[in-house]
């Protein structure tokens, strides 16, 4: 024999209720059944509403209305699903229990109290309905009886919450024939105490109540029919990728159940445990599923978690004081008030020093927990020698439960290290003796991100970023572009990158599963506000991210001046603007200092040599112990073109013009011409030295004569510049003259920065630069007389954009374990 059990989902409507018996139908062809049923969806809430209104002396009639109501649709329902079904009985049995209902929510409303046994009768109605449904439509076609569970399950006298007596219930069992029918049907949720009152087995007891009967019967399977596929390894609801769990034991399943997995009760388990009786979980819809098999056997060994739980609607409870420190018998005491008012706890710490016991309970019982310590501990209290006991609210549980945890290094660090990265506080932490489970205590609201956060780091392959883009000009544009054309590359290497949000000064969309990168431009038109600093810092708070970075593509000293904030608030940082690392050298160190102690990358590699890795080579032969002797080089791609072209004959004029076309100088081409580019550039080179320098610390020849007219527009500019030309032709001829060529050269040397027009001969490193190329020489302890040279191009869009790219990769350094 073998023991189904249908939750209430799995009834909720008519045709639930067909799918359940076709399920029933084809399994009672392999052997006899007894199937346990729970109350259809919302049926038990209703009736629990009934009686705390009625109870309260409020009116009832609403929720009594919708309970009749729900069950009377169901029979018309059937009534058309079925030819010639009678639903006369039916409406008959409901009378009745309808009666019944109306007298004791009449009787409670007179005594504006509801005692246990009246409460228990009246929950109890819904499952025993499914029963007299399914009974009528299965005595159609098959043999049906009825198991009262009143007569067969003995249970503990506690009316609401009562735990089956296993032992005296299989005794009852004994005389019970298997083999007159071959579908038995049970209403879940119900037994009856040893004086033979019906008793309740807590809300959502219909899976005990099936394991128990299995238990009883020595089924062959217990399976317990839902509303999904079976046991995930992170609550679906909550975590879009959680995975099917194929196979648990029965002690991976019981710290399940205990830490908060709602398809499991946390008494199913021990009755199957106890007599070794396999236990599937299947899903009514998708009845050939494989579903999740409890059994003695363990999970699969390759993972070294098997799931991750959470326990909502905590609070933590902490008794501490002086007079806690080596006195004998205080956790005795605590404990033993807790339980005397019957108040169950999840988890329990203590702190080293003995100062004090943390304890976690439903937050539901918070004022019962006060009450009972405060009568056990009036004296310590009134004394001082015990602080007042404090608590704090809206907590969960987050739980990593595995058999293959133990012995297991590294789990905990882990654990731990995802909570940080997500910049989720921990309040408390507790790892059970048997090293199956280890749990923390978090906030409420960091739940979510928390799940999603231990989910990626334990059985997610792939590495995730999620980009916040602002600004999306010529570089913006271009990146998004390339994002899109690697999405397949980036797949194949088990990337996961999704743009979250792109902003301008004008527009914005945002969403937390990813923009379409081939409709951006039309989601971006039917915005008329630009993204906050506010948004977005409550976009961190918000989404579930794994690994946020904000790319900023703009020039906006304001968003430079916000990196702070978004660092601490979880976001990695990829910039080209260079105006953070040019700010006051006081900024510039409080950026770093954000960045370490937020764990946060800040990659600006484009703020000096566009897509040339200039700052990371650096930084990693500063790190290996070199010394920057000198420095020369050519930082700016578009002086870099124009140049080129001065070498080719062509006009100063014309050539920024041919450089400006091509988008190689910046909008406004004074910023390329009067060398401020250059100078941020060799500035922050400077400053990765470890110099503390400042803009105005830096020497600057202008491309521009101090008496030239620099005002007025950009098109006002550029028909001005023409009168220079002939001043920078003299030079360009007086360098020929020489056999040398004019190059815009930024240089680093005892501690000094400039930038000037210099005429370099043949044998120079920055001769035969030209045409947008960027060259950096740099002379160290490693590297000389020969220096280490850097050289490509330099200007451009596309070369910028790629230099973004590549730093928006290496935020993944930090989000996977090593």
């Amino acid at each position: 024999m073998r023991v189904l059990k249908f939750g209430g989902s799995s009834l909720a409507t008519a045709h639930k209720f067909k799918q359940v018996e076709n399920i029933i139908k084809h399994l009672s062809e392999e052997s006899p059944l007894a199937v346990v049923l729970s109350a259809p969806y919302k049926i038990t809430d209703t009736l629990d509403e009934m009686i705390t209104l009625a109870a309260t002396g409020a009116d009832y009639h609403k929720p009594l209305n919708i309970f009749t109501s729900i069950f009377k649709t169901i029979f018309k329902e059937l009534f058309q699903l079925y030819d010639e079904f009678d639903i006369s009985p039916l409406e008959k049995q409901l009378l009745k229990e309808l009666t019944d209902i109306r007298q004791n929510l009449t009787g409670i409303a007179l005594l504006k109290q509801c005692p246990d046994n009246i409460y228990a009768q009246i929950l109890v109605v819904g499952e025993r309905l499914s029963v007299y449904v399914m009974s009528q439509i299965l005595s159609r076609n098959s043999s049906v009886s009825i198991i009262d569970p009143c007569q067969y399950l003995v249970a503990s006298s506690h009316y609401l919450e009562a735990n089956i007596d296993l032992k005296a219930s299989i005794q009852k069992f004994e005389n019970f024939s298997k083999d007159s029918n071959r579908i038995f049907l049970m209403p879940g949720f119900t037994a009856a105490n040893k004086s033979g009152e019906l008793v309740t087995l807590g809300r959502n007891g219909s899976d005990y109540s099936a394991t128990s009967l299995a238990a009883c019967l020595n089924a062959e399977n217990c399976q317990i029919w839902t509303d999904v596929n079976g046991v995930y390894n992170v609550d679906p609801s909550l975590v879009k990728d959680a995975q099917l769990i194929k196979q648990l034991s029965y002690e991976e399943a019981m710290e399940l159940s205990y830490f908060g997995a709602t398809i499991l009760h946390p008494k199913t388990i021990g009755s199957i445990a106890q007599h070794k009786i396999p236990c599937y979980i299947k899903n009514t819809s998708n009845p050939q599923a494989e579903g999740t098999l409890i059994s003695q056997v363990n999970s699969d060994k390759s993972q070294r978690v098997s799931a991750i739980s959470s326990l909502s609607n905590m609070s933590l409870c902490n008794v501490s004081g002086p007079g806690m420190k080596g006195l004998v018998g205080m956790a005795s005491r605590i404990f033993g008030a807790i339980s005397r008012a019957d108040i169950s706890i999840s988890l329990i710490t203590q702190s080293s020093s003995e100062y004090s016991i943390s304890f976690c309970i439903s937050s539901s019982q918070c004022k019962d927990a006060l009450v009972a310590l405060e009568n056990e501990f009036e004296l310590e209290l009134v004394s001082e020698l015990l602080d007042p006991v404090e608590f704090i609210h809206q907590l969960c549980i987050v739980s990593l439960i595995g058999d293959n945890m133990k012995k297991q290094p590294g789990i905990a660090a882990n654990f731990f290290q995802s909570l940080a990265h997500a910049s989720i506080n921990i309040i408390a932490i507790a790892q059970g003796s048997s090293e199956r489970s280890v749990s923390t205590v978090i906030s409420k609201n960091s739940c979510t991100k928390a799940l999603a956060a231990c989910h990626y780091r334990f059985f997610d392959p792939r590495q995730h970023i999620e980009i916040f883009l602002i600004g999306n000009g010529n570089v913006g544009s271009e990146l998004l572009n390339q994002i899109n054309q690697q999405q397949e590359y980036l797949n194949s290497r088990h990337i996961n990158l999704k743009i979250c949000a792109i902003s301008n000064s004008r527009q914005h969309c945002l969403n937390e599963t990813g923009l379409s990168l081939n409709h951006w431009k039309q989601e971006l038109q039917k915005s008329s506000q630009s993204l906050t600093l506010d948004q977005l810092i409550k976009s961190a708070h918000d989404f579930t991210l794994i690994n946020p970075v904000v790319v900023d593509c703009t020039s906006s000293s304001v968003i430079a001046k916000s990196y702070i904030d978004l660092m601490q608030a979880g976001f990695h940082i990829v910039t080209p603007n260079k105006l953070a690392n040019t700010d006051s050298i006081e900024f510039y160190q409080a950026l770093r200092l954000c960045s370490l102690n937020s764990k946060r990358r800040f990659l600006y590699d484009t703020n000096v040599g566009a897509g040339l890795p200039v700052i990371e080579n650096l930084q990693n032969l500063l790190s290996a112990g070199d010394k920057l002797i000198r420095f020369q080089g050519i930082l700016s791609g578009s002086i870099s073109f124009i140049f080129g072209l001065l070498d080719d004959g062509t006009s100063l004029s014309d050539a920024t013009q041919i450089a400006k076309d091509k988008c190689f100088t910046e909008p406004d081409p004074r910023d390329d011409l009067s060398g401020a580019d250059v100078a941020r550039k060799i500035l922050i080179i400077a400053r990765e030295t470890g110099l503390a320098l400042s803009f105005e610390d830096i020497e600057v020849e202008s491309l521009l004569p101090e008496d030239f007219d620099k005002s007025g527009s950009v098109d006002e500019f550029m028909q001005k510049l023409p009168q220079i030309n002939e001043q920078m032709e003299q030079r360009l001829k007086q360098a020929q003259l020489d056999n040398k060529r004019l190059r815009y050269v930024a240089s680093l040397e005892n501690n000094q920065c400039k930038v000037s027009i210099e005429a370099v001969a043949s044998d120079h490193p920055l001769y035969e630069v030209k045409g947008g190329e960027n060259a950096l020489a740099f002379y160290s302890q490693y590297y000389q007389p020969i220096p280490l040279v850097l050289r490509g191009y330099g200007a451009g869009v596309s070369v910028t954009a790629a230099g973004v790219f590549a730093d928006i990769l290496r935020t993944l350094g930090l989000t996977k374990e090593v």
